[in-house]
């Protein structure tokens, strides 16, 4: 079906994503956005680029409706395959292609965003296949709508038990315009968020938010996600 380097992580998700009317044109027309489309038919499609240390992880599409974010990350994925990078970068740019399909917050009814926590679940999955592949570092993209709850460019973190979450989430804002948004307590918000669940199990994460209509690509909303996704990986020295 497809190359080693693309796996399925959830087979439970699969949606055809470029029926996202919204999304499709935003798509670049290349082989490696073509397999990660097709792959998403299957599951929750995740690409490896580079095979060095250390190893981390960028996700994107926990909320379907959320599209800047997916789109980063395909562009993402597009620059830095075949190049020699230092590092390991596992990219899931759809994690939930079904929801992204149907342009929708919620898969089968659920927040996958509070559901990370839950046996099976497809957030879930995603964690545990960052465990089990010695992932450092998790960063998890979404978009929030204007006048919503947070409603600007920013950066979600927790400081404990896991205080690199606020050290990742600091370096993003100097060279980007983003704002630390930082609880003291991972989870002491709410449970099940990935950034959350990750960084209780010891696993710096950060949740990474850009300003854009819900279901729409607010103009230059990609761009502002590509550039905190360029931020992450230069805090690891992989770009």
């Amino acid at each position: 079906m497809v190359k080693d380097d693309i796996k399925i992580i959830s087979k439970k998700t699969g949606g055809r994503v470029s029926e996202n009317k919204n999304l499709r044109p935003c798509i670049p027309n290349s082989p490696i956005s073509g397999r990660l489309i097709k792959a998403a038919r299957y599951g929750t499609p995740m690409i490896r680029i580079g095979d060095l240390s250390p190893k981390i992880m960028l996700i994107a599409g926990v909320h379907g409706n959320e599209l800047p974010p997916q789109i980063a990350a395909l562009w993402l994925a597009e620059e830095l395959y075949g190049t020699d990078i230092n590092g390991t970068i596992y990219i899931v740019p759809f994690a939930i292609p079904e929801a992204t399909m149907k342009n929708s917050r919620r898969f089968k009814g659920f927040d996958m965003n509070r559901s990370a926590a839950v046996s099976g679940s497809a957030s879930n999955k995603i964690i545990i296949t960052a465990d089990d592949l010695g992932v450092v570092s998790l960063a998890d993209f979404h978009s929030t709508k204007p006048r919503s709850n947070p409603g600007i460019e920013s950066v979600f973190c927790s400081k404990n038990p896991c205080p690199e979450s606020f050290m990742i989430a600091k370096h993003i804002t100097k060279i980007t315009s983003s704002k630390v948004i930082c609880h003291n307590n991972a989870g002491s918000l709410y449970g099940g968020a990935i950034e959350d669940e990750s960084n209780l199990q010891g696993t710096a994460a950060v949740t990474c938010e850009v300003v854009s209509e819900n279901c729409e690509v607010t103009p230059g909303s990609p761009e502002k996600s590509y550039n905190q996704m360029i931020s992450y990986l230069k805090y690891f020295g992989i770009v």
